[in-house]
């Protein structure tokens, strides 16, 4: 076995404890009444808190703030110890073992390996139908017990002991202690999930191990957290209480802002980014991010099961125009899925084929293959987009539906709106023809992206892609160690499925984000994650484990 020592990942969580430690005191804010309390917009209602059943971002804002896996995420985002305290890897790159801290959920109840063991079976568990269990099929036998063709002990995963846990890969993974900071590898509390089933993340049962435990929730409305006193870092909390608002309007956003109850926004209308600095100075947040928005073709049904439909579709969207005049400053016209900040990924980046075509001469090829694909004056093209009411999402959809009606007059596009939660509802259950979406990196490399498109990845496989070549691709790039010949292999397969057109790029997004700017600890990083845990602001109590004593003492 190879040793892999974490006295670096553990002085970066040490550095970090230092910043949060001394954030404290300080004068009056513009945070409201209580200072110790984060109020947190996630623009959109949240469907569930169960970190198997979850596959939304916004709802991993508040299931991060309160469970914590084998490695966490910095504040940077950079993967950090989290229950694991150090681990050992095999020469071959399969197998790892993670030594744990003792640790206890937030009833007092120790956290042992078995928790771990429990949670990876769990996601597994065909029953469960977990929209993201594919993320794991890294781990050996995943794929199989999913399908229900092994039993969930085939699993690659064993306590040895209360406080050593095993992971075995099908594939050496070089990206795995990312992976491990995601929400699909947290533990959960067999004996709270097996009390009260699906009910065990309400505020009257819920536990957890993370810095905070849910307190209040009320669909359309808010959720509320209260520090754990049970979590092992807990002294290094700043805020007893976060609240979360589930707000997707823009305007009641601002309006929260401007009287001082909310100081955390996850996005805002780009176009307007200026305005919203000089209304709001200091607040606009923005970094590059490992953020690919792309539209999917639902190529499981007529007519988007010709690639000429998908490819002409393609080749009308102006994705410039889109850019440069309505998005957000900072974007950049996609041509491929993977981002360009990813890492492992050092060769030439692949592109769809027109890339660099004038614009008439794409509108002309898509013309083209419309009539081959039999549409016409006689036979029109007509089609429903679905688009996200979130960011700026609302206006590129008009730009869309004006650029394929450039194409010809009878291509007919009915663009329609769709809360964000229910969008990517239809999505998962392939109910749609042409319909927006996003990907947001779980973690830094490009087979995040890749496998989304694999024929067996399942509900994250909106359009229901399916092309034996790239599925054997990515199966020999995950077997390759070499990272070069890797990014090779991976290459090779953006190419070919892009040549496929089961979905579009559209753009490369920034993150976005409204801070306080009197808030500390706020780093920005491509993935755009941000644990309430690592913030501050003056006035806020870091000592709630101080104060606890002293009012049990009266």
């Amino acid at each position: 076995m190879k040793s892999i020592k974490t006295s670096l990942l553990g002085a970066a969580a040490a550095a970090t404890m230092l910043t949060l430690a001394a954030c404290g005191g300080g004068g009056g804010t513009s945070g409201g009444d209580d200072a110790s309390v984060l109020r947190r917009g996630i623009s959109a209602k949240v469907d569930t808190l169960d970190p198997h059943r979850s596959s939304a971002k916004w709802e991993n804002i508040v299931i991060a703030d309160m469970f914590m896996g084998l490695m966490q995420s910095a504040a940077d985002n950079e993967p950090i110890p989290g229950v694991a305290e150090d681990w050992q890897v095999s020469d071959d790159g399969l197998t790892w073992t993670f030594d744990l801290k003792e640790t206890v959920w937030s009833d007092g109840e120790p956290l042992t390996a078995e928790d771990f063991v429990y949670a990876f079976r769990r996601i597994q568990d065909p029953a469960l139908a977990s929209q993201y269990s594919s993320l794991l099929y890294i781990v050996k036998n995943a794929r199989q017990v999913n399908a229900g063709e092994l039993p969930p002990e085939e699993l690659g995963v064993r306590a040895l002991d209360d406080y050593t846990f095993e992971i075995t890969l099908e594939q050496p993974a070089p990206y795995l202690l990312g992976l491990l900071t995601h929400y699909t590898t947290y533990p959960v509390p067999k004996h709270i999930v097996e009390q009260y089933g699906e009910a065990w993340i309400q505020p009257e049962n819920i536990e957890v191990n993370g810095a905070y435990k849910l307190a209040y929730w009320r669909t359309g409305d808010q959720l509320v957290a209260e520090k754990n006193p049970q979590f092992n870092e807990a002294d290094s909390v700043c805020f007893d209480r976060v609240a979360y608002y589930e707000i997707e309007d823009a305007a009641a956003v601002e309006r929260k802002i401007e009287a001082g109850d909310m100081d955390i926004n996850n996005g805002f209308d780009g176009g307007r980014a200026e305005e919203l600095e000089k209304k709001f100075p200091g607040w606009v947040r923005t970094t590059p991010g490992l953020i690919t928005t792309y539209w999917s073709f639902n190529s499981s049904q007529e007519p988007f099961d010709d690639v000429r439909v998908r490819k002409a579709l393609s080749l009308a969207l102006d994705r410039e125009f889109i850019v440069n005049k309505v998005l957000t400053p900072g974007y950049i016209p996609a041509y491929a899925f993977v981002p360009p900040k990813i890492s492992n990924y050092n060769v030439d980046r692949p592109e769809v084929s027109f890339a660099d075509m004038p614009r008439e001469e794409r509108l002309e090829q898509a013309r083209t293959l419309l009539g081959e694909a039999g549409f016409g004056p006689d036979n029109p093209l007509t089609f429903e987009f679905i688009h996200r009411s979130t960011d700026d999402n609302p206006k590129a959809a008009p730009v869309a539906q004006a650029n394929w009606e450039e194409i010809a007059p009878w291509v007919n596009a009915e663009i329609l709106r769709q809360d964000t939660k229910v969008l990517y509802a239809r999505l998962r259950q392939a109910d749609f023809e042409v319909a927006d979406g996003a990907w947001v990196a779980d973690f830094d490399d490009p087979i995040n992206f890749l496998y989304l498109l694999d024929s067996e990845t399942g509900q994250q496989n909106y359009g229901r892609y399916g092309n034996a070549e790239y599925d054997a691709l990515l199966q020999q790039a995950s077997r390759t160690r070499d990272l070069e010949q890797r990014a090779e292999i991976f290459a090779e397969a953006e190419k070919l499925m892009l040549e496929d057109y089961p979905i579009t790029p559209m753009w490369v997004q920034v993150t976005k984000n409204l801070v306080d700017p009197e808030l500390t600890g706020w780093e920005e990083n491509a993935q755009d994650n941000h644990l309430s845990r690592w913030l501050c602001r003056p006035g806020a109590d870091s000592g709630e484990t101080e104060v606890a004593d002293d009012a049990s003492a009266e």
